[in-house]
């Protein structure tokens, strides 16, 4: 399973050019990717396919190409990513997305009074003394073992 969270928006650009460069046939055989008109990327009015762009930068940002049965969960996993780097994704003709339905949540008990609590004052510690001549810290007598 693949994860894109390495591919970056300079990773996308990457395998766009290379689409450019090499046609859109070429492309998709060379990395292995069927034709899809599911989702595009449509980048300075040009379209592409979603899926093999992010497949080829995935390569681009760890070395191994994604293929397209690895997108957890489908091609909206494709278009989620490809959004959140600054892209453009239109979905296929007729699809018609509803909005997320949150479900309602249940009232709240209003809270009783906070009572302040009691904390205990802290303690101060003694400061170490320390010995002039050889600095190792004094026992309680104030005179050092060490030097005396």
């Amino acid at each position: 399973m693949a994860t894109f969270s390495s591919v970056s928006k300079q990773h996308v650009l990457q395998a766009i050019a290379e689409h450019d460069d090499r046609g859109r046939e070429e492309f998709l055989q060379l990395y292995g990717f069927a034709p899809s008109y599911e989702h595009t990327l449509v980048h300075e009015g040009r379209s592409y396919d979603a899926r093999a762009l992010l497949g080829l930068a995935h390569r681009f940002a760890t070395g191994r190409l994604a293929s397209s049965d690895e997108f957890d969960s489908g091609p909206e996993a494709a278009v989620a990513i490809l959004r959140k780097r600054g892209f453009e994704v239109t979905e296929p003709a007729g699809v018609v997305r509803a909005a997320p339905v949150r479900a309602p949540r249940a009232p709240r008990a209003p809270r009783a009074p906070r009572t302040p609590v009691a904390r205990p004052s802290a303690v101060r510690e003694a400061p170490v003394l320390i010995c002039p001549t050889c600095s190792m810290a004094l026992p309680a007598t104030g005179r050092c073992d060490s030097c005396d």
